[in-house]
């Protein structure tokens, strides 16, 4: 079962099946090949069990309200706030694209969304004012993995989904190491500026300054009202979602008046295609667990990594590797779906915090969409800038070292993952 489980899906995603697809084929033929009876219902039954959970319905409303911001126009409006106000700065339009990514974060929380929206706005700026068409691709895809890791994340949605941790809690233990990641990704572009002399926006007027922040104010308030509402317990991360879209609708309608019916429907149609494809992939993940934990190979797994060390910090480090090369060939949905409750009680008996593990998984994973060969964000960035794939790869790799040095501090320091949260919402039990 587990050679046919493991081996038939790595073959069936190498001739070009799709994930769901190799996730489901590969659950049945490991069935089939395991000898013991099962009921033909268990197949249906397992996939729509895995969807029948309320807090899966944030993600297509986080999709949605992601989508309305973009179409609206915000994305522009954003990085023109963030140019007004780090633009001075040595290599200042690199300096606007990481802060821009920051603050669109807390809209999108979907790396390849920030990277096809906020990236073509963000690319063409910095390829009128001179800057290196590679440098650009680099920052832009570097900056683009923050939104999953700052609230609102929708893969701490799919980890909360599928390890039972609070997803207000994760949230919140994204939020110290996404501004880590904005602070490296921005001392790179200080030390590459100086090295080059790149060129930098005069310092901004006050009236300049004003104007953008009263253009932008808006659109940024978004993760105010998110975090804020969560926080307090008025609602929860899925009526946030809700809150979320109703915001943006009340944006992209009323106040700048960018979303006429034809939109919409454009708008709803895609949320409608790629949460559907979403959904998908969680059924068939959610079979391939449960075969998974039926052939014995989770308990293997937990076993082997308990045998080897009892110290927190060599597990945590064992599943890093594990997990970046696991990124750099599975679709970080996908990886959390099954590595997640494998791993959990790993983590558990070692005294690691579920809510620190978590954010540790989602950065890991994060950084396999900038690592080839099947690096999505490489993809997108050589769709819009016209660079090969190749080059997008070698531009890209320098960007790697500061966010690989973000993730060693949060997995050495589990304070600044889970300080915020215990300070907010309570020490967890």
């Amino acid at each position: 079962m587990i050679f046919a489980l493991t081996f038939g899906m790595v073959a069936l995603l190498l001739i070009g099946v799709p994930v769901a697809m190799a996730l489901a084929l590969s659950s049945l033929g490991a069935l089939l090949l395991g000898g013991a009876p099962f009921h033909p219902a268990i197949l249906s039954t397992k996939m729509q069990f895995g969807l029948q959970n309320f807090l899966l319905v944030g993600i297509p409303l986080f999709i949605l309200a992601a989508k309305l911001m973009n179409t609206a126009g915000i994305t522009a409006k954003i990085f023109r706030f963030a140019d007004a106000i780090v633009g001075f700065l040595p290599g200042g339009l690199g300096h606007s694209n990481v802060i821009a990514s920051l603050i669109f974060s807390g809209m999108s929380g979907a790396a390849v969304v920030d990277a096809a929206s906020l990236g073509q706005i963000e690319l063409d700026a910095m390829n009128k004012a001179g800057y290196p068409k590679k440098f650009s691709v680099a920052i832009t895809a570097g900056s683009s993995i923050i939104g999953p890791i700052f609230p609102p994340s929708i893969p701490m949605i799919v980890f909360s989904f599928a390890s039972g941790v609070s997803v207000g809690r994760l949230f919140l233990g994204g939020v110290v190491p996404g501004l880590l990641m904005t602070a490296a990704l921005m001392v790179m572009v200080t030390i590459y500026a100086r090295k080059v002399d790149l060129p930098r926006e005069a310092f901004p007027t006050w009236a300049r300054a004003a104007a953008a922040f009263v253009d932008a104010f808006l659109p940024m308030m978004t993760p105010v009202i998110l975090l804020g509402c969560i926080w307090s317990g008025i609602v929860t991360p899925t009526e946030a979602a809700a809150i979320a879209v109703c915001y943006a609708l009340l944006i992209g309608v009323f106040a700048m008046r960018e979303l006429g019916p034809r939109r919409l429907l454009t708008v709803f149609v895609e949320t409608a295609k790629e949460s559907a494809i979403i959904g998908f992939i969680i059924a068939a993940a959610s079979l391939f667990g449960w075969v998974l934990m039926r052939s014995g190979m989770t308990t293997q797994i937990a076993e082997t990594l308990l045998a080897f060390s009892s110290s927190d910090l060599v597990i945590l480090l064992l599943i890093n590797l594990f997990l970046l090369l696991i990124g750099c060939f599975l679709d970080p949905t996908v990886s959390i779906l099954i590595f997640a409750p494998i791993f959990l009680p790993v983590i558990t008996a070692v005294g690691i915090d579920p809510v620190h593990f978590g954010v540790v998984m989602v950065l890991n994973l994060m950084l396999g969409l900038l690592t080839p060969p099947f690096g999505i964000v490489l993809f997108v960035m050589a769709q819009i800038s016209g660079l090969n794939f190749e080059e997008v790869v070698k531009a890209t790799f320098p960007v790697l070292i500061p966010l690989f040095l973000v993730l060693a501090l949060i997995t050495i320091f589990p304070i600044l993952v889970t300080g915020l949260p215990d300070m907010l919402m309570g020490v967890a039990r």
